[in-house]
């Protein structure tokens, strides 16, 4: 059927100083995507002779055997020409925001599907860039950061691939698209990037050409003018991705954390510890990047520049606080009661998942386990209970519910109602 829709097939031509590299993809994965949906807006880019294809990370997903979580599409008509064809369809079309950059979304057998125009860029300037459309499948692959983010795959199971990038991902190698240079100074995100896909995509943590790591020096000082919210996205990933320790002090090395939001003298060595200690406990990604910070003043300068969430930003200063002074008792190293107290005396609704994540930092793996189960015990006396024996003084209740809970705490919180009142003088 795939074949009677495909646009176009493959044509073995030399393109500059690489070949267009093809081949047929026939994986469950693949075929999985095809849907209601999709089979729906295949029909309507043939039935008006548009190429179609998937592109970006979903090829590179579906390659390394995955099934892509995101699918996006590229055709070589332009965003007139798909409103055209899908209001004559009937097809619905949402959110008009992506119109500008080439992306429209269409809506068909509840699914959405967007679908960019093939773009070159005219201009860029680090951040942003102006785009003129093409029908040139080469020139849109070749304004991608990396080799295996540039490939497409035609719903046929064709791979069209112009920079080798099928084959870097083989030998789980991460370059740009061509000059290194030139793509960071395109958007300089793309440091990130790279970072963010060598944790996902390479074996071995330092496998680096000596020359992509050369232009990233170079050309650090443009992650300044980044906005926050795209750098945290991406450094977040690098941080739950591979290799995040040493990836990491490679930010450093390069000199690029003062630019990130990162203490431009963060505790390197500290964080391998924890990273070391909590990698296979999915940590969150603020608790291998709180061991960078020495004081929460480097906290506070962070979220400044990052504008990372309020609960992102309290975790961060929790660990700050707390990862010296709460600790398992020497004593009994196997005894929960340091963090079940302070879980209890806190009171806020989010202190255990904050402890839980102070016991991967620390590394506590057996009490983690053990805090994960636990459930925190309801304290069972209320202001209305003291009112019943007597007790009408707001501030004497107060003072009296402090004082039966500190009782209840020495109990191991095995006291019930009954004999917390008995303790009263009435």
């Amino acid at each position: 059927m795939w074949s009677r829709l495909a646009s176009v097939r493959a044509v073995s031509r030399a393109v500059c100083f690489r070949s267009l590299f093809t081949m047929r993809l026939k994986t469950d994965e693949f075929q999985s995507l095809f849907t209601d949906g999709l089979n729906g807006l295949a029909e309507v880019f043939a039935k008006h002779r548009y190429e179609l294809r998937i592109a970006g990370g979903a090829v590179r997903d579906l390659l390394a055997g995955k099934r892509p979580e995101d699918v996006d599409f590229a055709t070589t008509a332009t965003p007139e020409e798909m409103k055209h064809m899908f209001q004559t369809a009937g097809i619905r079309m949402i959110n008009n925001k992506g119109e500008k950059h080439g992306t429209i979304t269409a809506r068909l057998h509840n699914e959405n599907f967007e679908v960019t125009t093939l773009r070159v860029d005219v201009q860029t300037d680090g951040r942003h860039a102006e785009v003129e459309f093409t029908t040139d499948w080469q020139k849109d692959s070749e304004r991608r950061d990396l080799t295996i983010n540039s490939m497409f795959l035609g719903l046929d199971g064709t791979l069209y691939d112009y920079f080798k990038g099928y084959e870097d991902l083989q030998n789980h190698k991460v370059r740009f698209v061509g000059s290194a240079e030139q793509r960071i100074q395109e958007d300089y995100l793309r440091i990130l990037r790279y970072f963010r896909f060598y944790g996902r995509v390479a074996l071995k943590p330092d496998n680096h050409e000596p020359e992509t790591l050369a232009a990233i020096r170079a050309n650090g000082r443009g992650l300044a003018a980044i906005s926050g919210e795209r750098i945290w996205v991406e450094l977040k990933k690098i941080v739950v991705g591979n290799h995040a320790a040493h990836l990491l002090e490679l930010i450093y090395d390069l000199e690029l954390a003062q630019y990130i939001g990162l203490p431009p003298d963060g505790d390197v060595d500290e964080m391998k510890r924890v990273w070391q200690n909590a990698k296979d406990r999915s940590p969150k990604p603020m608790t291998i990047l709180a061991a960078l910070f020495r004081w929460s003043e480097e906290v506070e300068k962070m979220d400044i520049r990052l504008k990372v969430s309020r609960e992102e930003k309290n975790l961060a200063l929790f660990l700050v606080k707390h990862r010296r002074e709460l600790r398992r008792n020497q004593e009994e190293p196997d005894n929960l009661r340091p963090f079940t107290d302070f879980i209890i005396d806190s009171r806020e609704p989010d202190s255990q998942s904050k402890v839980c994540e102070l016991l991967k930092y620390q590394g506590e793996e057996k009490l983690l386990s053990e805090l994960l189960v636990w459930s925190i015990p309801r304290f069972p006396i209320s202001g209305h209970d003291l009112r019943k024996v007597g007790i009408a003084s707001g501030k004497e209740i107060g003072a009296t519910l402090q004082m039966l809970r500190d009782v209840w705490k020495k109990s191991h919180y095995q006291m019930d109602k009954d004999e917390l009142l008995s303790h009263l003088k009435l």
